[in-house]
């Protein structure tokens, strides 16, 4: 089965790990050559995708590459402790929620991919797709620069403005500002508690931030904005003022020595299609979720499409049992991710009812109402080796 993967971030990498593991020829398409690409924050795999990873055989150097946070903490913007439970898992899991740059993960990932087999180009997008000529003789997919490559599989992993969804649907839905624009940064010389991501309901947003192995401060301030910033304007200063009223966050910006570029935060309806015979989505392509689930679903999705392929007669019926597999799942964890982004940017009324509200659930209702996310069962161990 030759496979073109568009998309060389976390769930474009991984798809050609899992898809090497069952035997597939395996080319991903990717526009940068770093694997920051972009973006230079940080992120989180819980437990859920540190488990796919296992069967990628990555698990340990991603462990490697960050560092174990086993608690999570929300605060209010008084400073009252809202909750302490435990970060991405559930409480008696060995297994701990692992924070690392984006960056990190996409190389580990990467190199992975090419020890598999996997070939990845850099440096091209792609322009369009349709059906190679002849019935069930797969996709040609089309690139910038020209070139047109067949495949029997095309994998759309190009991310929340992906190609390849409009080429599979042209009516599919885009993106839409979602009420909030993100600053990331690094902060250094503040003695803070170490093992616990804390997030702080300020009354500009939320502000998140983790204490590091190495004394600096990772940080993350999710501004609600009801209209999209001119992000060129978008300066320590400002959020200074913003957060003038939350006490920590403003110490912790004025020691950063280090702040990644803003981008605004984004939305998308559920997508109606995501395959056809030929093509398929995964990752933030199909669903972005954020909530600190992004890259723990596109791991799952990169699995789950390999465990599919593999178990199926033909491509088609792969492709349909990976849609019926995840949407599922993928439809509660956006239903949870909205009623994050509701908490973040609430009004003043609702932000004194989540105040009441949150310590009553993190203290009695937290591990069952998290249970299905943090103990599911890929059920996947490839048969075939690369």
């Amino acid at each position: 089965m030759r496979v073109v993967i568009v998309g060389g971030g976390v769930a474009g990498a991984a798809a050609a790990i899992a898809l090497r593991r069952i035997g597939a020829e395996v080319t991903v398409h990717e526009a940068y050559e770093d694997p920051a690409g972009p973006v230079g924050s940080f992120l989180s795999v819980a437990v859920n995708g540190l488990r796919a990873l296992e069967p990628l055989g990555c698990l340990e150097e991603v462990r490697r590459a960050g560092f174990a946070v086993p608690r999570q903490r929300m605060w209010s913007s008084s400073g009252r402790l809202l909750g302490d439970v435990p970060r991405g898992r559930l409480a008696g899991d060995p297994l701990h929620s692992v924070t690392l740059m984006r960056a990190d993960l996409v190389r580990v990932l990467r190199e992975e991919a090419l020890r598999s087999g996997a070939h990845i180009v850099t440096g091209t997008r792609l322009t369009g797709a349709v059906p190679a000529a002849g019935a069930g003789s797969g996709v040609r997919a089309r690139f910038e620069d020209g070139e047109e490559v067949a495949a029997d599989l095309l994998v759309g992993a190009d991310g929340l403005w992906s190609a390849t969804r409009r080429a599979l649907d042209a009516a599919a839905p885009v993106p839409r500002y979602a009420g909030l624009y993100h600053v990331s940064g690094v902060a250094e010389g503040l003695d803070l508690e170490h093992g616990a991501f804390n997030m702080v309901f300020a009354r500009g947003g939320a502000f998140l931030y983790v204490p590091a192995p190495d004394g600096t401060v990772w940080w993350s301030a999710q501004v609600a904005d009801p209209t999209p910033p001119d992000l060129a304007d978008v300066s320590l200063d400002r959020l200074a003022e913003i957060y003038r009223h939350e006490r920590l966050p403003l110490r912790i910006m004025a020691a950063s020595t280090g702040v990644h570029r803003p981008t605004l935060g984004h939305t998308l309806d559920a997508v109606p299609v995501w395959n056809d015979d030929r093509t398929v989505l995964v990752g933030d392509a199909a669903h972005p979720v954020g909530a600190g689930q992004g890259a723990s679903m596109a791991l799952e999705d990169a699995v789950v499409l390999a465990r599919e392929l593999e178990r199926a007669a033909s491509v088609p019926a792969g492709l349909s049992a990976y849609a019926r597999a995840r949407r599922p799942r993928v439809a509660r964890m956006v239903k949870a991710a909205g009623d994050n982004r509701d908490a973040k940017t609430a009004g003043p009324l609702a932000r004194r009812m989540r105040d009441l509200v949150m310590p009553v659930f993190f203290r009695h209702f937290f591990g069952r109402a998290t249970a299905w996310l943090y103990t599911h069962d890929l059920d996947w161990r490839p048969r075939v080796g690369a």
